[in-house]
């Protein structure tokens, strides 16, 4: 009796040991169960969000955004060319593309007036759109050499026209979007506007060598039509405090992004925008002269540099507005920012390498990779942070202007690059557009600190 009395005690111990072993091993297996589930739902939430209506509407606008340049430069450039007309009167046509530079000008119109009272964004991307497809359809219906003034005409209504969507549709992107998926969903769009060059410097030019200039331009024109029919059914957002008056809408932007930001932030917020992508933009402004200082052929410029190039920067890009659901807009303006300015240095060694004879292919399709993805990645922050800043009741304007500021700088200071190359030489030269990086890296303390919290401005 008295052994069972002790065997007792030790029993229950041993019972309760194992059920605590057992409790445990469930617990475990529940908080792995927990973690897989919590894994998967994030891939799925991450899936949805790039499957969803909202990036399915980025993509048709990015692509319907982004054609009518490319239309100016690759497609008319080539058509006035095979017709016979000088080089000069071609490199003038360049200057057709100035209303994107200025459509910070006009933009208070957008954010102000109605046109078909469909929406005060429905109504301007519908207008722009049937002014651009009539407008490039009929590029190829009169002859260069009898009707250029007409050409020049058709092109600058097509800028014009083109500058004017941009607006709208950059302001319809920053309403309709949350705040969180900005990254992403401007990610998706600017890759969808440097893949819609394919159609007029790709698929077009090898049409007119089976038809005429008319249907060429015709089918171009075309490829706008799916845009079109997806406006109809935009949904318009609803702003509480669009501006009033003209008046309103020229002052009241500036008034607000001011009287938010404070006048030394808004100033350093402007600096930053002139800075971040300068360095990068810079390096690759004389790119093509490089590769055949370097020795590539055009065959080998052609298929790996360009091809290398584009779809590095898309797939860049593209990530870049992944990541962004995860890290927030500020963090990945310090990661990307980073990696765009170490990825300038991939030049510098290929202009190193160069003086001992031309690098292996492999060694320039890495570098690009590096130059080109960096950008993308560089670039999908950098859009992101820009519709951020905006107040969406003064999205058109704000948006324009700020987007115009980043623009200036880089056109004037690429136009120094050769004069720089020629005084520096190749090495030093990449090396001072890394250092032109640092700036804009440094502005990142007072506009996008790392730990601070992302707000978007309020809607009124």
């Amino acid at each position: 009796m008295a052994d069972n009395d002790a065997t007792t005690p030790r029993v229950a111990e041993e019972c309760a040991a194992r059920a605590q072993s057992a409790a445990s091993a469930a617990s475990a297996e529940c908080a792995e169960r927990a973690s897989e589930q919590s894994a998967q739902t994030t891939t799925r939430s991450v899936w949805r969000e790039i499957w969803s209506k909202r990036m399915g509407i980025c993509v048709v606008t990015g692509f319907a955004s982004g054609m009518p340049l490319f239309v100016l430069i690759n497609l008319l450039a080539a058509y006035l060319r095979k017709e016979g007309l000088d080089l000069k009167v071609i490199g003038v046509f360049s200057l057709m593309t100035m209303p994107y530079t200025w459509k910070f000008v006009w933009a208070p119109l957008v954010d102000r007036y109605q046109i078909f009272h469909l929406g005060r964004r429905k109504d301007w991307i519908l207008l722009s759109q049937l002014v651009l497809i009539i407008s490039i359809a009929a590029l190829g219906w009169y002859s260069p050499q009898e009707h250029i003034g007409i050409i020049a005409t058709l092109a600058l209504v097509v800028a014009f026209a083109s500058a004017t969507q941009d607006i709208v549709l950059d302001a319809y992107r920053r309403e309709f979007l949350p705040t969180y998926e900005l990254g992403l969903g401007n990610a998706i769009f600017v890759n969808a506007y440097r893949v819609a060059g394919l159609v007029p410097g790709g698929i077009s030019l090898i049409l007119a060598d089976f038809v005429s200039w008319s249907v060429v331009f015709t089918f171009t024109a075309a490829c706008l039509v799916p845009c079109l029919v997806l406006t109809i059914f935009l949904r318009e957002e609803e702003v509480s405090h669009a501006p009033r008056s003209l008046k309103a809408a020229v002052v009241e932007p500036f008034a607000e992004f001011i009287g938010r930001r404070g006048v030394k932030a808004a100033l350093f917020t402007v600096c930053f925008v002139f800075l971040y992508k300068i360095g990068d933009s810079m390096a690759l402004a004389l790119a093509t002269p490089f590769y055949l200082d370097l020795g590539y052929d055009l065959t080998t410029i052609g298929i790996v540099a360009k091809n290398v190039g584009l779809w590095s920067t898309v797939v860049g890009g593209l990530l870049g507005g992944v990541f962004m659901l995860k890290l927030g807009i500020n963090r990945a303006l310090w990661i990307f920012g980073l990696i765009q300015l170490v990825t300038i240095l991939g030049f510098y060694l290929l202009a190193h390498l160069g003086q001992s004879g031309t690098p292996s292919v492999w060694i320039l399709a890495f570098v690009l990779i590096g130059e080109y993805g960096g950008g993308g990645l560089g670039t999908a922050a950098f859009v992101a942070f820009l519709a951020k800043e905006t107040n969406p009741a003064y999205t058109a304007t704000q948006l324009a202007l700020l987007t115009s500021f980043s623009a200036i700088p880089r056109t004037f200071c690429n136009a120094t690059t050769g004069y720089l190359v020629e005084g520096l030489g190749w090495e030093n030269f990449f090396l001072f557009c890394t250092a032109l990086a640092l700036p804009g890296m440094l502005l990142l303390f007072k506009v996008a600190p790392w730990s601070s919290a992302e707000q978007a401005p309020a809607r009124s």
